[in-house]
């Protein structure tokens, strides 16, 4: 008694908009990874060259999130009937273990840098490369943010750029601060600041890789879903169990998957009063309830007779 229930075409145009929010991002990565790198290199900047490096990863990242968004609107197939829905939370778990490794080698190297006598940064030149990043970080998270929609892609990616508008903030105040010690008796200080920011900056971004890996790991062992998804299909079956005159439900069974919603409902209910076609009208009844964009649901009604049946 599978259904999979989605309106094709607001399903297409979430597509199209991911696909358009995902093509900004990745222009955007790009002007980061190549600025960041060649200014860190000119000012001898790590936190700089982090940054740099941030953008090389997201250029990355963001060109493979624009190739699993592309497989996954092509949708089920002969060898994929069931779709590609797994290769969403699959990529994020890839871009959570990346930005990883990045961080902690950025992070054992700031610590070299710092435990050798700190560096020797061009303050101005870094806090101009500072005011541009934040602001340029600030209008792409803005902008994706906003053309986010019901794309969780996307709003991995937005994640992405709101660590990178914290990362400009500590910076700026960073660098604002090294200036100011220049010519004070404190000046010796300003030679920590700039792989200080690093160590900063690793453990103020942490937060985003890490739940992205969390969220792959949940989906992927199919986990129960976050509140968010869970809580209106549980006021949707016992709306639809009171509408019916059913009995409260034996089981409900929540999973997702990507954009694939997994739905099961177990009734046991007495021998002969429910027909197929009744159980049909349920069902449809259930996937008009969950009618929500961006979201494929799978759904499954049972109604039994047999009080072992889950067992």
């Amino acid at each position: 008694m599978s259904n999979q229930l989605q309106p094709v075409d607001h399903h297409q145009a979430v597509l199209v908009a991911e696909q358009r929010s995902l093509v900004i991002s990745l222009s955007a990565a790009a002007v980061v990874s190549v600025v960041g790198i060649a200014w860190g290199l000119i000012v001898s900047s790590q936190i700089i060259l982090f940054d740099g490096l941030y953008g090389v990863i997201g250029t990355v990242l963001s060109a493979l999130t624009l190739q699993v968004s592309n497989l996954v609107m092509k949708g089920p197939s002969a060898r994929y009937p069931f779709g590609r829905e797994a290769l969403g939370p699959l990529v994020l778990g890839v871009q959570g273990l990346v930005l990883t490794g990045a961080f902690s080698y950025a992070v054992i190297d700031a610590t070299q840098i710092i435990l050798s006598g700190g560096g020797d940064t061009e303050l101005g030149a870094a806090l101009v490369y500072a005011i541009l990043a934040f602001i340029g970080s600030l209008v792409i998270y803005l902008v994706l943010r906003r053309m986010r929609g019901d794309s969780e892609l996307v709003a991995a990616e937005a994640a992405q750029w709101l660590a990178a508008v914290y990362l400009g903030i500590a910076m700026l105040v960073g660098f604002i601060a090294a200036i100011l010690l220049k010519d004070t008796q404190w000046a010796w200080l300003s030679g920590y600041v700039d792989p200080g920011l690093v160590l900063v900056a690793a453990v103020v971004v942490a937060p985003t890789p890490i739940s992205m890996i969390r969220t792959t790991m949940r989906e992927l062992l199919e986990g129960a879903p976050d509140d968010l998804t869970r809580q209106p299909i549980e006021a949707a079956v016992v709306e639809l169990t009171a509408q019916f005159g059913l009995p409260d439900p034996v089981s409900t069974l929540i999973g997702k998957l990507g954009r694939k919603v997994y739905v099961e409902v177990d009734y046991l209910v007495p021998v002969g009063q429910w027909s197929i076609s009744e159980v049909d009208q349920i069902r449809k009844a259930l996937g008009t309830k969950l009618a929500e964009p961006g979201l494929t649901y799978w759904l499954n009604v049972e109604l039994h007779t047999d009080p072992d049946w889950d067992e």
